[in-house]
């Protein structure tokens, strides 16, 4: 079975083409064709590899002002075993090989002048196209299988050593593909181009494909240079291989809450999960998904452990928002899969810790002595996902009610400042790992006039 094919070593082993041939000095005649040049690495001794169309009625003149050359051929033994090559002829310019061989090597002794060449005879290795289809029993999840019905043999040649080379026939391989581009936030078509070597397989492998195309062949790149390529294309294929790329986003100071009012939870304590996500509850923190187009199937999974062993929600959603309000670990991640569920694709694992619960109460502030200054109180808290706060005067009046434990009383009643003296709170809560808060204690209003000294504010 064929692996699959690798652009850039294929484009890196494919000797660039020309129709000129490589030394001035050499010429064809009778070729059909025009005469293609290969220029091969410098370590293979060559000087060119020549393609010919055919080499019916064809010749090859070499011009020279000497009077006699030694004109060899050489196998796949190498130069080393060269012997001299019949049908050469003197001319007014030179001399001329009157029956040139196809896939042979040629060397041309002139005085202290060597010239080597390969021959190669086209028509010995003519492609072949008759069509192109996916072969589904061939294909998965893993790869995508094309039955590309054609011939077209290795072109070998050897250098002066016999060391046996390719010649790359470039034969293209074109259908339309999804990917993720660095830098990019969701999935892109764009145009595949990639060359295999030869067909002498009847399978060939492609990496998986994850969008609806046609699979185009076209070749080979000797008949593209002669106009005569040869192209076939697949019918419309429908991908069932699947891809994913997933983010989580955790709502922070800023977010907007449910009642329109911006949080600010800058009162949380410290011992949130700051390598990840989570932190203290409630945690609101959102999955995207993005797709290729055969994902038809979505699922999120919450699980207790890492491996999905133990998992304990499932949503049947493309995007989660989800609000974490219990302590502990939770594993998270994405689950896609095509119509008939033979192929899935598995996003990131993403881990939310949410800490123990905590709650502490400042026992006094200053509103109205120093702008920004301990002007509001507000307790500290960590993991409460219940809460509620009545603040009352000596006199047991209701002066405040909150339940969002990131707010804070601001010192005022009615719209109004209230005078310096003691208060007092009472809070219900519950934290996320089930513990229940029941505190009441004074408040301290002092409403001094000038700035109060910074980490002397009395704190339970």
């Amino acid at each position: 079975m064929a692996k699959f094919a690798h652009i850039s070593a294929l484009l890196l082993a494919a000797a660039p083409l020309t129709a000129s041939a490589a030394a001035t000095d050499i010429s064809f005649s009778g070729n059909v064709r025009d005469v293609i040049t290969v220029t091969p690495e410098r370590n293979t001794g060559l000087d060119a590899v020549y393609v010919l169309y055919s080499l019916d009625g064809v010749s090859i003149d070499y011009a020279t002002s000497s009077p006699s050359v030694n004109w060899l051929r050489y196998s796949n033994l190498g130069g080393g075993f060269a012997e001299a090559a019949p049908g050469v002829e003197r001319t007014a310019s030179g001399f001329r090989l009157t029956a040139p061989e196809g896939d042979t090597g040629y060397i041309i002794e002139d005085g202290d002048r060597r010239t080597y060449f390969w021959l190669t005879d086209y028509s010995a290795h003519r492609m072949t196209l008759s069509g192109v289809t996916v072969n589904t029993e061939e294909s998965d999840c893993d790869r995508t299988a094309l039955d590309i019905a054609g011939t077209a043999d290795a072109i070998h040649f050897f250098t002066i050593n016999g060391r046996q080379e390719t010649l790359e026939r470039q034969i293209t391989i074109e259908y339309n593909q999804q990917s993720w581009p660095d830098g990019a936030t969701d999935f892109e078509t764009s145009l595949i181009n990639f060359y295999i070597p030869e067909l002498v397989h009847t399978v060939h492998l492609v990496p998986p494909v994850y969008c609806s195309t046609y699979f185009t062949i076209t070749g080979d790149r000797f008949l593209q240079h002669w106009g005569e390529a040869l192209r076939a294309e697949s019918d419309f294929f429908q991908p069932t291989a699947v891809d994913c790329r997933t983010t989580a986003e955790q709502q922070g100071s800023g977010d907007t809450g449910g009642e329109g009012e911006e949080k600010d939870p800058s009162n949380q304590t410290g011992g949130d999960n700051t390598s990840g996500l989570g932190g203290s509850a409630p945690a609101d923190i959102s999955f995207r998904s993005f797709t290729t187009d055969a994902v038809i199937h979505h699922e999120w999974q919450m699980a207790t452990d890492p491996d999905f062993e133990n998992i304990t929600y499932r949503f049947n959603e493309r995007d989660l928002d989800f609000t974490f309000m219990e302590q502990g670990v939770t594993y998270v991640r994405y689950v896609g899969s095509n119509a008939d569920g033979s192929c899935q694709t598995y996003g990131d694992v993403y881990e939310v810790q949410i800490g123990d619960s905590e709650l502490r109460c400042p026992n006094a502030f200053s509103p109205g002595a120093s702008e920004g200054v301990n002007d509001e109180w507000k307790v500290s808290y960590r993991s409460l996902v219940e809460f509620e706060c009545w603040i009352f005067d000596r006199y047991g009046h209701q002066l405040f009610h909150f339940t969002d434990p990131s707010k804070g009383w601001d010192g005022k009643y009615k719209g109004k400042l209230v005078k310096s003296g003691v208060y007092y709170y009472v809070i219900q809560a519950r934290g996320a790992d089930g513990r229940k808060y029941k505190k009441s204690g004074d408040i301290n209003i002092i409403n001094y006039k000038q700035t109060a000294t910074p980490g002397t504010n009395p704190v339970e």
